[in-house]
């Protein structure tokens, strides 16, 4: 049994990581820190844990860990990097953006991996850091990923994605009030949203020849969980071919997988899958990719990647079922 920390424990991802390690087999949370929380039950800021934990935040960090999850804002987790003892056997799982780029990747002596693991699972297995992904970039790398590896990124993409309201997390702001957001629809950081760097570095990573522009737009949406990606460029091949190129490049993956029917969020709200699915209008692809933000975006990724870390099946903890009604 592995034991485990969490740092920054009041908000969506981490209240979805506690609620998924309380019904890990191999995992057992040994503190959950919290400043502004410190002393309070977690059960009263994460209110569907109620009759699940009777744990209580704490402002002191237990050293003796296998595992350290920061659930910090971005830019947050240096800092606190810097400020503070991690012992050198113990992991660290990163859920912000600090070291997703491979710029930032080296750190004090410690080298972060990118924990895609349909990108790089055998490297993530004997890793020791890993900078877990952001949402639209995972949804948005798995809808093209099959494309890069096979150098067909050649023209111009074109892609929109809509997320919901969890996706900017608890703070407050304009767009996140209930008056703003309900019955609403907007899209921000149009072609120049944060995750396109990611995104590019990845594929980069698979295609030999340059990445053609991606033309990212992302979207609010008046909904609390999810992300619905459509992204379509130039294809020469047919359906067929495109739907076996994904399929192969997928047939090991533990949780993206490739529909034959069109898609919708409800398929995957509160599970850590990834569905795609592929549709041909003349010479172009449409790719759709949808996820739950919080989990295959977030904290499912995370528990994800802490399986492969220590060896455990890769699904171990994950096998939720879709909110489907």
């Amino acid at each position: 049994m592995i034991q485990v920390g969490i740092i920054g424990g009041a908000g969506y991802t981490a209240g979805e990581l506690i609620r998924l390690l309380l019904n890990h087999r191999k995992a057992a949370i040994k503190f959950v820190y919290s400043t502004s929380n410190a002393g309070n039950k977690i059960n009263s800021v994460h209110q569907d844990l109620i009759g699940s934990t009777e744990m209580l935040f704490t402002d002191t960090i237990e050293q003796d860990i296998d595992v350290l999850f920061l659930c910090l804002g971005h830019g947050n987790s240096k800092a606190f990097l810097e400020g503070h003892m991690v012992l050198e056997h113990t992991k660290i799982i990163d859920l912000s953006n600090d070291f997703r780029l491979e710029k930032d990747q080296l750190f004090n002596g410690k080298t972060f991996i990118y924990g895609l693991p349909e990108l790089q699972k055998e490297t993530i297995k004997t890793a020791q850091y890993i900078a877990n992904p952001g949402c639209f970039a995972t949804a948005i790398q798995l809808a093209l990923l099959p494309l890069a590896k096979s150098n067909l990124i050649q023209e111009a993409v074109h892609i929109n994605a809509v997320t919901g309201a969890t996706g900017a997390g608890t703070s407050l702001s304009k767009t996140t009030h209930f008056t703003w957001r309900d019955n609403n629809f907007s899209y921000y950081k149009p072609f120049k949203h944060q995750h396109l760097d990611e995104i590019n570095q990845s594929l980069s990573q698979l295609q030999e020849t340059s990445v053609s522009e991606l033309y990212f737009m992302p979207n609010r949406g008046n909904f609390s969980r999810g992300i619905f990606a459509t992204a379509y460029t130039n294809f020469k091949g047919t359906l067929k071919e495109a739907n076996e190129l994904y399929n192969s490049y997928y047939k090991d993956a533990a949780f993206t997988f490739v529909s034959d029917g069109e898609l919708h969020l409800k398929q995957v709200v509160n599970t850590n899958k990834c569905l795609i699915h592929l549709h041909k209008h003349k010479n172009t692809l449409l790719i759709t990719s949808c996820i739950d933000n919080l989990l295959k975006g977030a904290s499912g990724q995370a528990i994800q990647n802490m399986n492969l870390l220590f060896g455990f099946a890769e699904a171990e903890g994950l096998n939720l079922k879709a909110n489907f009604f």
